[in-house]
């Protein structure tokens, strides 16, 4: 298998490069089961979080652990939007994505009990990897639906041109 040398905050790995759609590649950036990793990119973006923030919103999966880890250096709580529907959930928010990435399309749940947790409250969101940027607005539409503000975006890393501003600590290429 091929892969593509990574490094954030001083870590180094070296990450499959898939093909999700013919004739592009990208490394596969995974936080799940590298807390080296995840801390070192909790660490790396801890700066660029906004001094206003109060609450960290993020999506399932691999953002997860990232989000916990930055959330928990800062002392701030965290929202998951899911990528399914869970029975449990009461007058979800739903948003659709177009991940032009995976080429795939997606539908964002967020339970109307987490939801109440981002009214009138300063919002930044968290991703692994951001490269369209279509995640990132679905969810700030989210955010927004919810009655909350988003003041920052931010990502590990940013993959070719996201078409709105995040901070990253680290680019991709697209090859």
């Amino acid at each position: 298998m091929e892969t593509y040398p990574i490094s954030i905050g001083g870590v180094t790995r070296h990450v499959p490069l898939i093909e999700p759609l013919p004739g592009r590649r990208i490394p596969l950036v995974e936080f799940l089961g590298d807390p080296e990793l995840v801390r070192a990119a909790a660490e790396a973006l801890k700066p660029l979080v906004p001094q206003e923030t109060e609450v960290l919103f993020t999506t399932e999966t691999s953002p997860i652990p990232l989000t916990h880890v930055l959330a928990e250096t800062l002392g701030l709580p965290y929202v998951v939007a899911r990528r399914r529907r869970r029975p449990y959930m009461e007058d979800p928010i739903i948003q659709e994505v177009e991940t032009l990435t995976l080429g795939v399309g997606e539908v964002l749940w967020l339970d109307r009990r987490f939801a109440e947790k981002l009214l009138n409250q300063k919002v930044t969101l968290v991703s692994d990897v951001v490269a369209s940027g279509e995640t990132m607005r679905a969810m700030e539409k989210m955010v927004l639906r919810a009655g909350g503000k988003v003041v920052g975006r931010l990502a590990a890393f940013r993959q070719g041109t996201p078409g709105l501003e995040v901070a990253a600590v680290a680019d991709l290429p697209v090859l």
